[in-house]
């Protein structure tokens, strides 16, 4: 660990150099590259130097208590050591945990779309019920929640709900939502009482960026129709929805919330900017399936997470065996116990194999 850490403090000041030199700040795109590296080396740096401060604290100690012949005064500075080796300990597994390869997606903003499954119009209104959920976990984070596609039913459901959520480290939380959600529960329109199964599928994919994706405008076929479904003045009336198909994959995109084809096109572009990289990263994985894949990562579409029962009022997240029993702050967006048991373990399996290479 330790010849790591040399490593990145002679990085972290080669970097400190660069971003004052001129000629770097002219070029704006390598200076912001810079300045995210400094940012995500900082707190390993600040994290190590505390760690070299407490254990020169140790040796000094060690030193006193040689060459002291006062009790007192010993008494006082072994109480001092106790207490900083138990601060080394603790300051090794804080690095530990911060020398963990970060994924290069957690930063960045997070494109989620929830489509309703087995179930017909009581998987639509869960997968509003879920929409709602992760809307409020954003606010709670003091995040921004903006609507690329909705694709209502006609009770209140939705079919289809493609939104984006922007906010610092955003990916980093939500990535482990994706997959199937079960929801047990009696619909409103059952009459005889009986507890129905229905599921939903939740993607979240990282927003990708021109550089992450570069889209060739000849493999996209960019057609214009009147929106349909519900709508403010002129939704209905005008050629502004966008239909995108890109002919190498045959992904088809359709947004058609805003009033403007313009505002419409950029969206879509997005959402399908966001799942050519997500097809890209998944032939990246493939290539490297000798690499053992975290039990708890991303998951699969087709994995199921997570139960919803509405009768026994808990949530059960099937990945990690964890059951709690407070359903209705659940849906109103208190997911964070599930995220950070998530985050946990995922970082501890990536220090068991860490140890164990």
């Amino acid at each position: 660990m330790f010849g790591q850490m040399d490593e990145l403090i002679e990085k972290y000041n080669d970097i400190a150099k660069q971003i004052s030199d001129p000629d770097v700040i002219a070029n704006q795109d390598v200076w912001r590259q810079l300045m995210k590296e400094h940012s995500d080396l900082t707190p390993i740096i600040e994290k190590y130097k505390e760690y070299k401060n407490t254990v020169t604290e140790i040796e000094e100690a060690m030193e006193m208590l040689e060459d002291s012949l006062d009790e007192e005064f010993e008494e006082l500075v072994k109480e001092e050591l106790a207490a900083n080796k138990d601060s080394v300990e603790k300051l090794e597994e804080e690095l530990r945990v911060l020398l963990i390869p970060k994924d290069p997606n957690d930063d960045k903003n997070v494109i989620v779309e929830i489509r309703g499954g087995a179930g017909g119009d009581e998987a639509a209104l869960f997968a509003a019920d879920l929409f709602r959920m992760y809307s409020r976990y954003a606010e709670r984070q003091n995040w921004n929640v903006e609507t690329m596609s909705l694709n209502e039913s006609g009770i209140g459901g939705f079919k289809e709900a493609i939104f984006m959520i922007q906010g610092e480290g955003a990916y980093s939380k939500l990535k482990y939502e994706s997959g199937v959600h079960r929801v047990q529960r009696i619909p409103t329109t059952e009459s005889g009482g009986r507890i129905h199964t229905s599921t939903v599928t939740v993607a979240v994919l990282p927003e990708a960026e021109d550089v992450d994706i570069e889209i060739d405008m000849n493999d996209v076929r960019v057609d214009v129709f009147r929106s349909s479904g519900n709508g403010g003045q002129s939704v209905n009336t005008t050629d502004s929805a966008v239909r995108l198909t890109h002919e190498p994959t045959g992904l088809v995109i359709s947004c058609q919330d805003e009033k403007s084809q313009h505002k419409n096109k950029d969206k879509a572009f997005k959402v399908l900017r966001a799942r050519l990289y997500e097809l890209k990263q998944s032939e990246q994985q493939a290539e490297l399936a000798a690499e053992k894949r975290s039990q708890v990562g991303t998951g699969d579409r087709s994995e199921r997470i997570r139960t919803y029962n509405f009768p026994q009022g808990r949530v059960t997240d099937h990945r990690i065996g964890l059951t709690l029993h407070r359903l209705d702050g659940i849906l109103d967006g208190d997911i964070e116990e599930f995220i950070e048991t998530l985050t946990t373990i995922e970082q501890t399996e990536k220090l068991q194999e860490s140890a164990a290479r």
